[in-house]
């Protein structure tokens, strides 16, 4: 059984793929927070602005089966038979979720496999392209991934922390004030400077910003 928050079809706004068409699959549960505002002040993860509790988002549900979760996410594909298809699948926390049942049968629906995880447990084989974002206080055990994306800056977490990760990219996102705020966001202003700084001192990292929040998708 697979829980699912959504699935929508937009393009990827962050990191190395952006401006990627791609179908998102957002899985319910997290390890490092429930998703319930009552219980921010004790997660682990202190910033995360995503809904994913519940099933009951756009498309979103419960799926038996990973066949019957591929074909429906692999509906969502704008056009068949034009692009490389693409499924991201994204939290939540995916790892919970995500098996190799699952990656096989996105295979068998022409889809090539994304994953955004924190890091935290282990990842199943058959993924094509494998994004860790840590957050700190949380153990990574992934220690080779196609793209390293680390929010910036945290406390606890500074890049030189990861450096034993090999990635094949690994880019800075700049932190945003708490909770989502509206209009112009002067911390995330200058946490977007630090990381300039902290990328023209350090180039082996790369900027990344949230290009759908800036153009306004989903």
């Amino acid at each position: 059984m697979y829980r699912v928050k959504e699935v929508f079809p937009t393009l990827q706004g962050e990191g190395a793929q952006a401006g990627r068409v791609a179908v998102f699959c957002r899985f319910s549960k997290c390890n490092l927070w429930t998703g319930r505002e009552a219980d921010r002040h004790r997660a682990v993860c202190q910033f995360c602005d995503t809904d994913f509790v519940g099933t009951d988002g756009q498309n979103g549900g419960t799926f038996a089966s990973a066949g019957e979760l591929a074909r429906h996410v692999a509906s969502f594909w704008p056009t068949p038979g034009q692009g490389r298809p693409l499924v991201v699948c994204t939290g939540g926390e995916p790892l919970l979720q995500l098996d190799e049942a699952l990656i096989e049968a996105f295979h068998e629906q022409g889809l090539e496999v994304a994953v955004e995880t924190n890091g935290t447990l282990p990842a199943p084989a058959g993924i094509d392209w494998l994004c860790v974002s840590p957050k700190a206080g949380a153990q990574v055990v992934i220690d080779v991934c196609d793209e390293l994306k680390l929010v910036y800056p945290q406390q606890g977490a500074s890049p030189e922390d990861y450096d034993g990760i090999r990635a094949r990219e690994r880019f800075l996102s700049p932190m945003a004030s708490p909770y989502g705020l509206a209009g112009e966001d002067p911390e995330k202003q200058r946490n977007t400077r630090l990381a300039i700084d902290y990328c023209l001192q350090h180039p082996r990292w790369r900027l990344s910003v949230q290009m759908h929040k800036i153009v306004g998708i989903d």
